[in-house]
């Protein structure tokens, strides 16, 4: 395996990733509400937890292995790793459901739902790739 990409292809894979990760985040909010009421409060909240899951997996795997290309092994070592990264996600989170649920509420429909919980996203998966470098993969040979 050859090193970690730097500058525009480390951004553009990382990007790249973002948009599979999302992807994955829409689809399964899509899924869990096609079985809900679509305007029914503890539908939302169940589409934004299960694409928040799907998500955030989907987003470790590639990022762990793609873009700070970790080497870490052994469950309780990724157990930590994962619930570090996991954290770390926690305030990133945090914006995307805000934005997401504030887009949803001022314009009630699945395009402003998705508008939203896309620029939420955008900025989380941002300010989460320089949390991330720093705290959760900072031995894998990416420089903070």
């Amino acid at each position: 395996m050859s090193g970690p990409p730097r500058g525009g292809a480390l951004a553009l894979r990382y990007g790249a990733f973002a948009v599979v990760a999302t992807l994955a985040n829409l689809g399964a909010q899509r899924a869990v509400l096609a079985l809900g009421a679509r305007d029914a409060t503890g539908s939302f909240v169940a589409a934004m937890l299960a694409g928040t899951a799907v998500g955030l997996v989907v987003k470790y795997v590639l990022d762990k292995r793609w873009i700070f290309y970790d080497a870490t092994t052994g469950a309780a070592a990724q157990g930590r790793q994962f619930a570090l990264y996991t954290a770390m996600g926690v305030v990133t989170t945090a914006v995307f459901w805000v934005t997401e649920t504030a887009f949803w509420l001022t314009w009630g429909t699945d395009l402003a739902r998705e508008i939203g919980a896309v620029i939420g996203l955008t900025v989380g998966y941002v300010t989460k790739y320089l949390l991330d470098r720093r705290f959760v993969f900072r031995a894998a040979g990416v420089a903070p």
